[in-house]
C-alpha cells in the first residue's frame, strides 16, 4: 500500500474499538459478542462485486446462492468510503436483504429507497454547507471566487445552492470546472484544467467533491503549485493530501468544512496502546507497523525485520501520517457500529446519544441543526500535514451570524496578500444568542477588543469582555466558559438519579404506594364475600387495584440514568396502565348506573348487567390506547436526547418523546375518558346507592382531571430534572387520588366498622328512623 492510504487504517482501528466496548458493555448486548469480517475495498468493479460474492458465499469461491461454509447471517454491512463503492454492491445486497450502513460522505443519489431500500447513510446532509461557506467568504471580505466540484450529481446540487447563496450576498464566480474522477493513484487523469487556475484573477477557490475528484486535484498540485490561492474544502481532503513534503504545498493555509464531531472517550488511548499483537489475524496491521517503524512485534513473521522496542506505539508515529486525529469517516464508523449492535429490525428507527455526547439518528429527524468544524491546513515544517481547528459554525442563524472564527491560530498560504485586516466588531444579540426561533440553542464565548468591565447578559448565558482581549475562543455545546472567562469547562452530566434526595424521595414513594395498593388488594380478596366488596362488581375492583399497582410502580422508569429502554416504556407504560385503571372507574361507574335502572324485572338495564357489559369497556378502551401506542411507536418513537442549555454548566440526559403529536393523542384520549368517567359518576352521584359508590367516583375523578390539568403548564414550565420530577409527581398524586377517593371508605367499614359491612345495617337504620319519626 502507499503511504498516503495508510492514514485509512485509522478506519479499521475505529472499528476494532467499537466492537471491543460493545462487547464489554453488560447492558446493550447482554450474553452475546460481535462477530465480524473486514475486507479491503478495492477501486475495481469487477474485483468489488467478486469479494462480496465471495463474502456472501462463505468461503474462496464465488458461488451465488450457496454458502460453502456454516455462518450466521449477517446483521447488516458496513461499507464506505465513495458514494460509488455503495452502489455498486447496493444492488447484490438488496437481493440477499442485507442492510448497508456507509461511513462515506452524504450523498442524494444513496437516498433515493426505490433503488435502495435498506441503505443507511451515517453522514449527515450536508444542507447548510454552502452556507457555511459563504458565511467564511464573507467574514474575510472575499468577493471572487472560483469553484472546483465533481462532475457527478452530489457536485451539482451543491454548486446550484453555492451559488443561489453567493447571488444573494453579492459573490461573484470567477470560473466554474468540473472535475474528472480518479479511482487509483496510478490511473490516467486529464489535470489540464489546472491551468486554468494559473491564469484566473482568483485567489480563493472552493473545492467539493467525491474521493476520486479530489485524488485528481491532489495529484495535479504536484504538477501545478499553485501558490498564494486560499482554498475552501469540504470535509474528505484529509484522507487523500499526497504531496505534504513540499515546503510550499498548494493547500497549505486551506481550510477545511466538516461535521462536528465529539471525542470518543477512551480511543485515544487505545491508539496509544494498541498494538499487531492484538490482532494477529490482520495482516495489514503488521505492514502498517512495519511502514511505520521500521520494525515488528513479537511473535510477527515478517522475516529478518528486527523487534520493536516495547514503548513503540501509534502515538510516536512519523508526522506525515496523523493516525491519532480521529478523521469523519472512522467517527461515523464507530457511530456505524454502535448502530448496528441495537439490532432494531428497521435500522431507520434507531436513535441513540452516543459516548461522545451527540445525538445519533438515521433519519435525521432529530439533527435539525447543523453544526461545522472549521479546520486549517498546515504544513510547516513541511510534512506535518495537520488539520487544526480554527472555527465553527452553526446553522438556524442569520447568515453570517453563525460563525466563530479565531483568526490568530490561522496559518495563510505563502504569498496570499488578500487576508482582511482584523477587524473585530461587537456582536449583535441575536448573534450571542440566537433565541426561541433556532430548534436547538447554542453558546458561542467571545473576548472583544472593547473597554472593560462591559457585559452582556442574555437569559442565564453571560458574556463578558476582559480588557486587552486579542482572540476569540469558542466554547462547543457540552462546554462553558468558566468565571474568568479565559478557557471553557466541561459541562455535568446530570438526570434525576436515584441517589439524589429527590429521587429518593420520589422511588420511596411509589414503591410505598404500592406496597399499600397491594394491601388493600390481600384486604378485599379476604373479605371478598363481604357486601361492600361484592357491591359495584368485585373483579373490577381488583383490576382496578393491581393497573394502580402497575401506575405506582411506572413511575420508576423516569427516574435514574435514560436508555433506549426506559424511554420507549415510559410512555407506553403511562398511557396503558393508566388507560386500564380510569376505564376500570368508568366501568365501574357505569355499573352503578344500571344497577339503579335494572330496578324492574324483565327490563333491558338488567340484562345489560347480568351480562357483565361494563367489562367489556376495559379491553375496548384500552385496545384504542394500544393502538395509538402502537402507531407513536411506528412512526417516531421516544429516543434519549441530550438538554445542554436548561441550566449553566450542566447537560442534563432526557428522554425526547419523539412524536410530540402522539404524546398529547395518548394524553389528550386518556384526558378524555377521564372526564367521561366524571361526567357519568357526577350525574349518578346522587343515586341511592347503598355505599354511596358514585360519589366516591364522582371525587375520584375530579381529582385524576385536576392533577393532570395542572399538570401541563407546570410540566411546560420546568426544566431538566424538574421536568421529569413534575411527570412523576403528577403520576403518583393521580394514583393516590383513585386509590384514596375509592378505596379508603370501604377499607375503614371493613376493617374499622365491619358492623355496617352488610346490606341489612343500612335498611335497620332506615326502619329504625322511620319509626322514631
Amino acid at each position: 500500500m502507499v503511504r498516503w492510504l495508510w492514514k485509512n487504517y485509522q478506519y479499521v482501528l475505529a472499528f476494532y474499538f467499537a466492537i471491543e466496548e460493545i462487547d464489554r458493555d453488560p447492558h446493550l448486548l447482554p450474553n452475546l459478542t460481535l462477530g465480524f469480517q473486514i475486507y479491503n475495498a478495492s477501486p475495481n468493479d469487477c474485483r468489488t462485486l467478486r469479494t462480496v460474492l465471495m463474502w456472501l458465499s462463505g468461503g474462496d469461491k464465488v458461488l451465488p446462492n450457496y454458502k460453502c461454509k456454516r455462518q450466521h447471517r449477517p446483521v447488516a454491512t458496513i461499507t464506505g468510503t465513495s458514494a460509488a463503492f455503495s452502489a455498486e454492491i447496493g444492488a447484490l445486497l438488496e437481493l440477499y436483504r442485507t442492510p448497508q450502513v456507509t461511513y462515506g460522505p452524504f450523498d442524494p443519489m444513496l437516498s433515493d429507497k426505490d433503488h435502495f431500500p435498506s441503505l443507511y447513510q451515517m453522514a449527515p446532509e450536508d444542507s447548510s454547507l454552502a452556507r457555511a461557506m459563504v458565511s467564511l467568504l464573507l467574514h474575510f471580505g472575499w468577493t471572487w471566487v472560483a469553484i472546483f466540484i465533481s462532475d457527478d450529481l452530489k457536485g451539482e446540487q451543491f454548486l446550484q445552492g453555492l451559488k443561489a447563496e453567493m447571488v444573494r450576498k453579492d459573490i461573484c464566480v470567477a470560473l466554474t470546472q468540473r472535475l474528472p474522477d480518479t479511482k487509483t493513484m496510478y490511473g490516467s487523469s486529464d489535470i489540464t484544467f489546472m491551468t486554468r487556475i494559473g491564469i484566473s484573477s482568483a485567489n480563493v477557490h472552493v473545492l467539493y467533491g467525491e474521493v476520486g475528484s479530489l485524488i485528481t486535484v491532489d495529484l495535479a498540485a504536484e504538477f501545478f503549485l499553485t501558490t498564494g490561492k486560499v482554498w475552501i474544502m469540504a470535509a474528505k481532503w484529509d484522507i487523500v493530501v499526497y504531496e505534504m513534503h513540499h515546503m510550499l504545498h498548494s493547500f497549505h493555509g486551506s481550510f477545511s468544512f466538516s461535521h462536528h464531531k465529539g471525542e470518543i472517550p477512551g480511543f485515544r488511548h487505545f491508539l496509544k496502546t494498541v498494538d499487531p499483537s492484538q490482532y494477529p489475524e490482520d495482516v495489514y496491521f503488521s505492514l502498517l507497523w512495519l511502514h511505520l517503524f521500521y520494525c515488528s512485534t513479537a511473535g510477527s513473521s515478517c522475516g529478518k525485520v528486527g523487534e520493536c522496542l516495547p514503548n513503540t506505539s501509534l502515538e510516536s508515529r512519523p508526522t506525515d501520517i496523523n493516525i491519532m486525529t480521529i478523521s469523519d469517516s472512522s467517527y461515523f464508523i464507530y457511530n456505524a457500529v454502535y448502530t448496528v449492535a441495537h439490532l432494531h429490525p428497521l435500522l431507520k428507527k434507531i436513535q441513540f446519544i452516543n459516548s461522545a455526547g451527540q445525538h445519533i439518528s438515521l433519519d435525521n429527524k432529530g439533527n435539525q441543526t447543523a453544526q461545522y468544524d472549521i479546520q486549517n491546513t498546515v504544513n510547516f515544517p513541511a510534512g506535518l500535514g495537520l488539520l487544526v481547528k480554527v472555527g465553527e459554525f452553526v446553522s438556524g442563524s442569520p447568515l453570517h451570524q453563525g460563525l466563530a472564527i479565531n483568526e490568530k491560530v490561522i496559518e495563510w498560504p505563502a504569498g496570499f496578500t488578500e487576508i482582511q485586516a482584523g477587524v473585530t466588531a461587537l456582536p449583535s444579540m441575536r448573534q450571542l444568542w440566537p433565541g426561541p426561533a433556532q430548534s436547538t440553542s447554542w453558546a458561542l464565548y467571545f473576548m472583544l477588543e472593547i473597554p472593560a468591565n462591559r457585559q452582556l447578559r442574555q437569559a442565564d448565558h453571560t458574556f463578558e469582555a476582559a480588557l486587552d482581549a486579542e482572540q476569540c475562543t469558542l466554547c462547543s455545546l457540552h462546554e462553558f466558559p468558566n468565571t474568568q472567562r479565559s478557557h471553557c469547562l466541561p459541562k455535568v452530566v446530570a438526570f434525576l438519579a436515584y441517589e439524589e434526595s429527590l429521587g429518593t424521595a420520589l422511588a420511596c414513594a411509589a414503591l410505598g404506594f404500592s406496597a399499600l395498593t397491594a394491601g388493600v388488594l390481600g384486604v378485599f380478596v379476604k373479605h371478598r364475600d363481604s357486601a361492600i366488596v361484592k357491591a359495584n362488581n368485585r373483579a373490577l375492583s381488583y383490576v382496578l387495584l393491581v393497573s394502580l399497582a402497575f401506575c405506582f410502580l411506572c413511575s420508576l422508569l423516569f427516574i435514574g440514568r435514560p436508555n433506549m429502554a426506559t424511554c420507549i416504556l415510559q410512555q407506553i407504560a403511562f398511557g396503558v396502565g393508566f388507560t386500564v385503571a380510569v376505564s376500570t372507574v368508568l366501568a365501574k361507574t357505569v355499573t352503578v348506573v344500571l344497577a339503579f335502572k335494572a330496578t324492574g324485572p324483565g327490563r333491558r338495564m338488567r340484562q345489560l348487567l347480568v351480562s357483565g357489559a361494563p367489562n367489556f369497556i376495559i379491553p375496548i378502551c384500552s385496545l384504542i390506547q394500544v393502538v395509538l401506542c402502537a402507531i407513536w411507536l411506528g412512526t417516531y418513537p421516544p429516543f434519549i436526547d441530550t438538554d445542554a442549555h436548561s441550566e449553566h454548566g450542566h447537560i442534563f440526559i432526557v428522554c425526547n418523546k419523539g412524536s410530540v403529536t402522539a404524546f398529547y393523542c395518548v394524553l389528550g384520549y386518556l384526558g378524555s375518558l377521564a372526564l367521561g368517567s366524571f361526567t357519568v359518576a357526577f350525574l349518578a352521584r346522587n343515586l341511592p346507592d347503598t355505599f354511596n359508590e358514585a360519589k366516591f367516583l364522582t371525587f375520584s375523578t375530579l381529582l385524576f382531571c385536576s392533577v393532570w390539568v395542572t399538570f401541563l403548564p407546570v410540566y411546560h414550565s420546568s426544566k431538566g430534572k424538574a421536568m421529569v420530577a413534575v411527570e412523576v409527581f403528577s403520576i403518583l398524586a393521580s394514583s393516590a387520588g383513585l386509590l384514596g377517593c375509592i378505596f379508603a371508605p370501604k377499607c375503614y367499614i371493613i376493617l374499622i366498622r365491619p358492623d355496617k359491612n352488610s346490606l341489612q345495617g343500612p335498611k335497620n337504620r332506615n326502619h329504625k328512623m322511620h319509626r322514631h319519626s
